[in-house]
C-alpha cells in the first residue's frame, strides 16, 4: 500500500487543537483556585481530551487514506500529535510558572509537603525528598519530562488505538 496521504497536516492540526483543549483547561483549573490540589474529575478530563483527540487523529488519518491504516501508521500519527501538543504544554508551562505565577513551584512544594506530613514523613525524609524534587525544577528537565510523558502517552494510546483500528488492503481479500 502506497501511502498517499499526508500526515504532517494532520498531526499539527490534531497536536494543536489538542495542546490549545489542555492549555484551556489548565487555565480554568488556575481561575477556579484548582490547579495545586485538583479534584481526580481533573485528572479525567485530560485523559479523556488526551484519548479522544489521538484517536480522533488517526481515525481521521484513516478516513483520508482510503479506510486503509497500519499500526506503524497509527502510532506515527498518534505519537505525533502527543509531542505537538506536549510542546504546546511546555511553552505554557513555562509562561505560567516564570509570568503569571512565578511563586508556583514553592506552592507546590507547599502543598506537597503537607502531603509528606499528613502521610507521617519525617522532617529528614521531607528534606531530602524537597532536595531531590528541586533537582528535577530546572526549565531544560521540566521540558525535556513533560514532552517525553506525552510521547509515552501518545505511543500508549495510538498503539491501543491503531491496533484495534488497523485494516490494510490484505483485509480485502
Amino acid at each position: 500500500m502506497e501511502n498517499q496521504v499526508n500526515s504532517k497536516n494532520l498531526i499539527v492540526n490534531k497536536g494543536l487543537t489538542l495542546g490549545a483543549a489542555m492549555v484551556l483547561f489548565s487555565l480554568v483549573m488556575y481561575a477556579t483556585g484548582n490547579l495545586l490540589e485538583p479534584h481526580w474529575s481533573g485528572s479525567l478530563i485530560t485523559s479523556a481530551l488526551f484519548i479522544g483527540i489521538v484517536v480522533w487523529g488517526i481515525k481521521s488519518f484513516k478516513s483520508e487514506n482510503g479506510g486503509f491504516l497500519s499500526w506503524g501508521q497509527g502510532v506515527k500519527i498518534g505519537v505525533g500529535i502527543a509531542i505537538v501538543a506536549g510542546l504546546i504544554n511546555v511553552v505554557y508551562t513555562y509562561v505560567l510558572m516564570n509570568f503569571i505565577e512565578p511563586d508556583l513551584m514553592n506552592q507546590m512544594m507547599e502543598v506537597q509537603n503537607q502531603m509528606y506530613i499528613d502521610s507521617g514523613m519525617t522532617e529528614e525524609q521531607i528534606e531530602n525528598a524537597n532536595e531531590m524534587s528541586k533537582k528535577f525544577q530546572s526549565p531544560g528537565i521540566t521540558a525535556a519530562m513533560g514532552i517525553i510523558a506525552y510521547a509515552i502517552g501518545g505511543f500508549i494510546v495510538s498503539a491501543i488505538g491503531a491496533a484495534i483500528m488497523k485494516k490494510s488492503e490484505e483485509n480485502q481479500y
